[in-house]
């Protein structure tokens, strides 16, 4: 199967404006809300407008991929998927029980269209390299990669050997958003986009409310180079 332009997740009846009602229908202890809202919008784009890949390609070798890093906190990850057809909506209420796939990270062999199993700080995003340099060594050029991360993982240290990596070796299908809810322990000098630009990336910080703004960070050419998007929301409370 080619996939193109046009072979994203269909709307399955559900929009953006269900996802608060989604998200209501789980409960249980070790929510980490606050987690899961932050990346609430930044999903929705991607998943509406600009991932190839659908429930019917999810096993598609040409698909794009997506990593959940902050996987700590995956209520909107799976609002998301529901709305996309991913998941069945029956699933949600049973969030975080014992006999449920739906755990407070997600798990790769029991959902799909779930890439990897996350949650552990500081991984995703040298996941996705090794994926996009498989990806590679496969001849699947166009299949981009996608990795969601969280500001406090940017502390970890293995975050910053891929991202010195992925610059050094042009890694231009890697696409890494950051959501910055002004959680991190340490600081960068110019900010988190400077800290990517540094090691040659493509970076840009935007409003990570606004889809519109998202979409065009998401959509900006990059040729050669990796790209990030800082999306800044709220900060945690």
């Amino acid at each position: 199967m080619t996939l193109t332009s046009d072979s994203r997740s269909p709307d399955c009846g559900l929009g953006y404006q269900d996802l608060p009602h989604l998200m209501g229908l789980m409960t249980g202890d070790e929510k980490h809300g606050p987690a899961a809202t932050s990346t609430l919008d930044a999903l929705w784009v991607l998943y509406d407008r600009v991932l190839r890949v659908t429930p019917q390609t999810a096993e598609d070798p040409e698909r794009d991929r997506f990593l959940l890093s902050k996987g700590h906190g995956p209520m909107a990850y799976y609002a998301v998927l529901t709305a996309k057809g991913f998941l069945d909506p029956a699933l949600l209420p049973g969030f975080g029980a014992f006999d449920s796939p739906l755990g407070h990270h997600p798990d790769r062999v029991l959902l799909p269209g779930v890439e990897i199993g996350s949650g552990s700080l500081g991984h995703g995003l040298p996941l996705a390299v090794g994926t996009t340099l498989g990806l590679r060594a496969q001849g699947l050029t166009d299949s981009r990669v996608w990795v969601l991360t969280g500001d406090a993982e940017l502390d970890e240290g293995s975050n910053h050997e891929a991202i010195a990596y992925a610059g050094a070796v042009g890694l231009d299908a890697l696409h890494t958003v950051v959501i910055d809810n002004s959680s991190a322990t340490h600081g960068w000098t110019g900010g988190i986009a400077a800290r990517f630009a540094g090691e040659g990336w493509s970076a840009v910080t935007v409003d990570g409310r606004d889809h519109e703004a998202l979409y065009e960070a998401f959509t900006t050419p990059h040729p050669g180079r990796p790209h990030a998007v800082v999306a800044v929301v709220e900060p945690k409370r």
